[in-house]
């Protein structure tokens, strides 16, 4: 009997792994749901993992979003979509509430917080926004500019432009 090889498979990329966790975190917590976070987790195990920040990520990627917020990642997740622009009501770290423009771009986890990544037309730059400070999100009938969501993902490094000799 011939054996068959199984082709070789590359890992996801962080952009596939937060795509997913985002689709299943909106979900919510119905069966549906429970069942392909049971699978997202089961790919989690066959990874070896010797950092602390991304075991904390990855177990944040697997749980149901409060209903209020996954409601705003639904809104979100749909103005990434159909690249339109969402005003964010949004509370910073000292209470601060502010109404912003923001051309949402994609979202992301680190450690135990969800992240949306866009260009901040009030800030004129590139801003990370925690779910759970977003109070509200209104989507607008405004098109927003195509943006790579790899160009945006934190903790990349960036080529230094090289002087020529």
């Amino acid at each position: 009997m011939a054996k068959v090889v199984k082709p070789q498979t590359r890992p996801l990329t962080t952009a596939e792994i937060a795509a997913l966790a985002l689709s299943l975190a909106h979900l919510g917590s119905g069966p549906q749901a429970v069942t392909a976070r049971r699978g997202l987790q089961h790919a989690f195990e066959h990874l070896e993992l010797d950092d602390d920040v991304i075991a904390t990520t990855l177990a944040t990627l697997t749980e149901p979003l409060p209903t209020d917020v996954a409601s705003r990642a639904r809104l979100i997740a749909d103005a990434i979509t159909s690249r339109m622009i969402v005003r964010l009501h949004y509370q910073d770290a000292t209470g601060r509430v502010t109404s912003r423009d923001v051309e949402p771009v994609t979202c992301l986890v680190h450690r135990e917080h969800w992240y949306l990544v866009g260009v901040c037309r009030m800030r004129r730059g590139i801003r990370a926004f925690r779910f759970d400070r977003i109070i509200a999100v209104e989507p607008t009938l405004t098109p927003s500019r195509p943006h790579l969501a790899d160009r945006f993902l934190p903790f990349q490094r960036r080529k230094r432009a090289t002087k020529a000799a």
